[in-house]
């Protein structure tokens, strides 16, 4: 997912904290006070939002691409074994599933890129193109 598509969701995600916050300063502040009203607030907000911005900042565009892919750092690559500081695997498409794969093969960039290529040309994997 680009940076702009993120920062675009990420804003609407603080609009749709409004009505939460709104709500509990209505409805809590003559009981409770400012203070704590607000702290009620943002832990329900917290409560909710903390899985929305897990998913806006996640390495994943499964959601827009129909791809998940998984990312880990210091890795030797599976096809041209050297050692590299970030390494890549797709983990799941519409007709693609590695979830539950227990030896997990991670590639350099070139190579996650060359695979995934063969991989459309001999049309094992369907790209969902949005």
């Amino acid at each position: 997912m680009n940076l702009f598509k993120r920062y675009s969701l990420y804003l609407l995600r603080w609009q749709l904290s409004t009505p939460i916050l709104a709500l509990c300063v209505f409805y809590l502040t003559k009981s409770l006070g400012p203070t704590v009203t607000t702290i009620v607030a943002n832990f329900i907000g917290g409560l909710i939002f903390f899985w929305i911005d897990l998913w806006i900042f996640k390495k994943s565009d499964i959601l827009f691409t129909g791809e998940l892919w998984e990312i880990n750092n210091n890795i030797i690559c599976a096809d041209c074994k050297k050692e590299t500081s970030r390494g890549y695997r797709l983990v799941k498409t519409s007709n693609y599933d590695k979830t539950k794969d227990k030896n997990p093969q991670f590639r350099c960039h070139e190579c996650s890129r060359a695979k995934y290529n063969r991989m459309i040309s001999k049309n094992t994997l369907q790209v969902d193109a949005r």
